[in-house]
């Protein structure tokens, strides 16, 4: 169940923080435009205390900050103003019935209470009798008041503020969304990075994530920051994991209500914005919409934005397009804004299995299979390049599956073929480099990954293996088998070494070093 949070309890923990720091005027200002009052005090039984032992001027600082109601006010000025008087202490008396607030506004609701008090003033004798008719008396006037105002405040630990923050902190460190020795930016509440890792490929099962007999996984990806791994299914939903525990995120208030982003049929793409607030899901019917993550709001729709399976979708930098592949031959381009197609890019002549921007976001760079990487002239949709990449011993046109910006070289792009191949071409389509599994039949190549500082390629096969290649020496360091079924993809996260991977046995793992 979800805890809803008052705003006027935010406020007050803003207004202790501020008492506790002596910052007086600015707690003051916020009082005032909030019309929110902190009435809190240190000690209960001190400030009870102070008003029975008539320890009036520690009395009054207390009460300064205090949103109280005027009758108990005016009770508490008129006895004060009683006592001064019993003490001789006139010109205090005289300052406090005439000057002050409440002893103004009993002169206006009550005159002969307030000429009572006057008189009491002018006479050189006190008379407890007749300033406390009716069988009262000082205690009995003070306890009454201390009663009064002990319903009007409260007590609450030194530094809340401070205190939930730890507390939400360890929370999340206890879900596994910080992991230890982790620092957090607090204002922005996500995590610093530590220390950068030594790229390095994993040997070993981290986590599972089974789903139902009927279901499996077609995308997944982690988001920028590295908080959110996303899994989209063939049954429509977008569910939003802990990559630590492997359970859903149940700190997210929609996941929590059983509330989950939907699509109305499979979903076949998935990609994050660069602020990782964004995420955007791609169909197998043809439709993206565009989500808050935080809360699950659906911010766009695009209904018809391919008329068949979006196979690939991603964000450009400043997060305000999204450019899109489809099984329908075409590459586009839609306007997060206005909700439409911005620009078309025809030439493939088969699906088209990936579309990228290039560093500068100046051209695009697409794959498909026909066998064929194109660039395009994002601006006028010209396509400038078109490549095919041969593989020894390979004949026809192998289908392209992913291209990616080599992030060690960002010139370069490297591409994953339906082969037993990985290729690296520079900017005139040469083969720079090429990365292969060995194996002659049985290994095709069906799903690529780069790491995200380019010191490994991993690359799936269809027999289940997953085959690591490092960028440095050019060799295949280590294969392991990751499924039982055939994969339908892998996904890096940003800062880890954490390799997700997903197929049809309806299993998504992740795997570590």
């Amino acid at each position: 169940m979800a805890v809803e949070i008052e705003a006027a309890d935010v406020v007050r923990l803003i207004q202790q923080y501020l008492k506790e720091n002596n910052l007086l005027r600015t707690l003051a200002v916020l009082q005032e435009e909030s019309q929110v009052s902190l009435n809190t005090v240190d000690s209960l039984d001190g400030f009870m205390s102070d008003i029975n032992n008539g320890h009036w001027d520690t009395v009054l600082q207390a009460i300064q900050p205090l949103k109280l109601p005027d009758k108990t006010l005016i009770n508490l000025y008129e006895q004060i103003v009683l006592e001064l008087i019993e003490l001789r202490e006139l010109g205090a008396a005289r300052s406090l019935l005439r000057e002050t607030d409440p002893m103004i506004l009993l002169k206006q609701q009550d005159p002969e209470r307030y000429m009572s008090l006057e008189q009491l003033l002018q006479r050189n004798y006190f008379d407890a009798r007749e300033a406390y008719p009716d069988g009262s008396s000082k205690e009995k006037r003070r306890a009454a008041i201390a009663q009064a105002l002990s319903g009007e405040v409260s007590v609450v630990p030194p530094s809340r503020l401070l205190s939930l923050l730890s507390q939400s902190l360890k929370w999340q460190q206890h879900q596994g969304l910080l992991p230890p020795g982790t620092s957090i930016d607090v204002f922005r509440g996500k995590a610093a990075l530590r220390d950068q890792e030594d790229e390095t490929y994993p040997t070993q099962l981290h986590r599972g994530i089974k789903f139902g007999s009927k279901t499996f996984v077609e995308s997944s990806v982690f988001s920028p920051d590295g908080q959110y791994l996303v899994s989209g299914s063939t049954d429509g939903f977008a569910e939003v994991w802990n990559f630590q525990t492997g359970k859903i995120r149940k700190d997210l208030k929609y996941q929590s209500q059983e509330n989950f982003i939907l699509m109305e049929s499979a979903i076949t793409s998935l990609a994050f914005s660069r602020d990782s607030e964004m995420v955007a899901t791609g169909s197998k019917g043809g439709k993206i919409k565009v989500w808050k993550i935080s809360t699950g709001q659906c911010l766009r729709k695009f209904e018809n934005a391919h008329s068949n399976a979006v196979s690939c979708v991603t964000f450009s930098r400043d997060s305000a397009q999204l450019l899109t592949g489809s099984t329908d031959e075409l590459v586009r381009i839609h306007g997060l804004r206005s909700g439409k197609t911005l620009k078309e890019f025809r030439g493939h002549r088969s699906f088209v299995n990936s579309a990228i921007f290039s560093p500068d976001q100046h051209n695009i760079i697409s794959g498909s299979s026909d066998g064929s990487v194109k660039v395009w002239n994002a601006k006028t949709t010209e396509c400038l390049h078109t490549f095919k990449v041969a593989i020894a011993g390979q004949v026809g046109e192998l289908p392209v599956l992913s291209v990616h910006v080599n992030p060690r070289n960002t010139e370069q792009i490297i591409i994953c073929n339906r082969s037993n191949t990985v290729s690296i071409i520079n900017q005139q389509g040469q083969v720079v480099r090429k990365f292969t599994s060995g194996k002659r039949s049985g290994g095709d190549f069906v799903a690529c990954a780069v790491s995200p500082r380019g010191e490994w390629i991993y690359a799936v096969g269809e027999d289940f293996i997953l085959y690591c290649f490092s960028t440095s020496t050019g060799k295949l360091e280590r294969t392991m088998e990751v499924h039982e079924k055939l994969v339908h993809g892998l996904c890096l996260h940003p800062h880890q070494n954490l390799l997700a991977t997903f197929a049809e046995d309806s299993q998504l793992r992740l795997w570590k070093p």
